[in-house]
C-alpha cells in the first residue's frame, strides 16, 4: 500500500464502497504512503461524514496492525540470528515485546458477562437510554482494565478492537454509522474519570507529570463551547483536584455571585469548570437537589445548565432543539392524532388572530412543542403542565398562556420546585431534555418515547 499512487488508492476505496470520498483524495493528491500518514485531525478535515471517517480510520488500523505483526514476526527472525546480536537489547526488544502483546491481546480479546438488565436490554435490540450507555461503557473499562493486568492507558488501537467488538456483537448499536467514535469517545472519557482520582499508581503519575498535570492547576483545552447567543466559552476538559479548603473558596464566591445583579460570566464558566467533578460526584451520589442548587445556584440559570450538558456529552443541546422544532414542527401539527387535541384547538383560535409570520411561527411551533407527547401516546403531564399547577417530581415544564405573546410564562420543574425561569418553548424543551441529564433522573417510562425521540435527534444516533 506504502507504493500505491493516487488511481490505485481511488480504486482501493471505491471497491470498499467509499466511492464518494474519490474527488476529495484525487484534489488532495492522497498516495498510498500520504494514506497511511493520515491521522484523526487529517482524516476529519478530508471526509465530512463520520461514518466515512469511522470506516477509513479502521480500514487504516487494520492495515497497520497486519503489517506491525509481519513486522514483529520479522524482528523475531533477525534476533534469533546471530548476525544481528547488537539488537536484542534494551529499548528494541521492549518495543518488539510490546506489538507482540498488542497482537496477542487483539487475538484474544472477547466481550465481557454483562449484568442481566443490560442482556435484557441488548437482547432487545433496543437503543439504550443515558444511564444504560454507562453501565455498558463501565462494564468494557473494567474488563479492558483486566486484559491489560490493571493499565489504566489503552492504546488507540485497543480502544478500537474493544468498540469494534461491541459493534459488530451487537449492530443495532452502531444507529446511521455514528455509533463507533460515540462509544470510543465515551470508553477514553471513563478511564480519564477513573484515573483522575488516583495519587498511588506509579504509571498514573508517570503520566500525569509527563503531560503538565499538576495538583491545584488548570489544564485548558482548545475544545470552545457555544453559548445560545453564540457567544465562545472556553471549557477544560479534564477538572482538577483541589484540596477542600480550596473548594470551599470557589463555591463560596458561586453563591456570593449569584446574588449579584451585574454577573462576571467568565469568572463563573471558570470556577463551574474547576468545581464540576465535586458537583458530579454529588449527583452520582443521589445527593439531594437542593443541596446541589444550594453549593451550585447558577444550575438554575439556562445557559449554566446548557453548557454542564454539553461539558458532559459535547453536544449544544439548545442549538440541537433550534434544529428539532424547525424540521418537525409542521409536520406534528398536520398529524392526524393531534387533529382534535386541545393544544390544536387553541392554537388554531389564536391563529385567527394575528396575521404576522413571526407570531404565527412562533405560536406553531409552540404548539408543536407541547403536541409532542401526545404524538407518541406518553402522558402528556409528565411532559408539561399547560396552565395549571405541577403536581409530578420529574422534571417538567409549567407553561401559562402559550399563544399570548405579550403573557406567556415558560418554567421548568424538579421535585415540585421551580427550577429556572425560560425564555420560550425552544429554550424550555432544551432545559427539559438537559435537566433529566445533568441531575441524573431516570426517565418515567410514560414519557420514554417521546424523550428517546429527542436524545436520538440530539446525540444524532439514529434517523426517527
Amino acid at each position: 500500500m506504502e507504493n500505491w499512487s493516487v488511481d490505485q488508492v481511488c480504486s482501493w476505496l471505491r471497491q470498499r464502497n467509499l466511492g464518494e470520498l474519490v474527488p476529495k483524495f484525487r484534489e488532495e493528491e492522497v498516495s498510498g504512503a500520504a494514506l497511511l500518514a493520515l491521522n484523526d485531525r487529517m482524516v476529519q478535515q478530508l471526509v465530512k461524514k463520520i461514518g466515512h471517517q469511522a470506516v477509513l480510520m479502521d480500514l487504516i488500523n487494520k492495515y497497520q496492525q497486519q503489517k506491525s505483526g509481519l513486522e514483529s514476526l520479522t524482528y523475531c527472525c533477525k534476533t534469533a540470528s546471530p548476525e544481528f546480536p547488537e539488537v536484542i537489547s534494551g529499548k528494541n526488544l521492549k518495543s518488539f515485546f510490546a506489538r507482540y502483546k498488542t497482537l496477542q491481546w487483539t487475538s484474544s480479546y472477547a466481550l465481557p458477562d454483562f449484568p442481566y438488565d443490560v442482556k435484557c436490554i441488548l437482547a432487545e435490540k433496543k437503543c439504550p437510554d443515558h444511564s444504560m450507555r454507562i453501565r455498558i461503557i463501565e462494564f468494557l473499562q473494567a474488563d479492558m482494565t483486566k486484559y491489560l493486568e490493571g493499565s489504566l492507558y489503552p492504546n488507540s488501537q485497543q480502544y478500537n478492537i474493544v468498540v469494534n467488538a461491541l459493534l459488530q456483537a451487537y449492530p443495532f448499536l452502531d444507529e446511521d454509522g455514528n455509533g463507533f467514535l460515540l462509544w470510543k469517545r465515551a470508553l477514553k472519557d471513563r478511564f480519564k474519570y477513573v484515573r483522575r482520582p488516583i495519587e498511588d499508581d506509579e504509571q498514573v503519575l508517570r503520566n500525569k507529570c509527563k503531560f503538565g498535570h499538576r495538583r491545584g492547576q488548570t489544564r485548558k483545552s482548545s475544545f470552545a463551547e457555544n453559548k445560545p447567543d453564540d457567544v465562545q466559552v472556553q471549557v477544560e476538559e479534564e477538572p482538577v483536584h483541589l484540596e477542600d479548603s480550596a473548594m470551599d473558596v470557589h463555591i463560596k464566591w458561586l453563591k456570593e455571585e449569584y446574588m449579584k445583579t451585574q454577573r462576571n460570566w467568565k469568572e463563573v464558566d471558570n470556577r463551574m469548570n474547576v468545581t464540576i467533578e465535586l458537583r458530579r460526584k454529588m449527583i452520582s451520589n443521589k445527593a439531594p437537589l437542593k443541596d446541589i442548587l444550594r453549593l451550585f445556584p447558577f444550575l438554575r440559570c439556562p445557559y449554566q445548565l446548557f453548557r454542564e450538558f454539553q461539558l458532559l456529552t459535547h453536544m449544544d443541546i439548545y442549538k440541537k432543539t433550534v434544529e428539532i422544532l424547525e424540521i418537525y414542527s409542521e409536520n406534528i401539527l398536520s398529524l392526524y392524532v393531534v387533529r382534535n387535541n386541545p393544544i390544536n384547538i387553541m392554537l388554531q383560535e389564536n391563529l385567527k388572530r394575528h396575521t404576522e409570520e413571526d407570531i404565527l411561527k412562533y405560536m406553531k411551533t409552540t404548539a408543536a412543542c407541547l403536541l409532542l407527547p401526545d404524538v407518541f401516546g406518553d402522558d402528556s403531564s409528565l411532559f408539561a403542565a399547560v396552565n395549571e399547577e405541577v403536581k409530578v417530581l420529574t422534571p417538567v415544564l409549567e407553561v401559562k398562556n402559550p399563544f399570548n405573546v405579550n403573557s406567556c410564562e415558560f418554567a421548568l420543574y424538579v421535585g415540585r420546585e421551580e427550577l429556572a425561569q425560560l425564555d420560550d418553548c425552544t429554550m424550555a424543551l432544551a432545559a427539559l431534555v438537559a435537566a433529566f441529564h445533568v441531575f441524573d433522573i431516570p426517565c418515567p417510562k410514560r414519557i420514554h418515547r417521546t424523550l428517546n425521540f429527542l436524545e436520538s435527534l440530539v446525540f444524532e444516533v439514529r434517523s426517527p
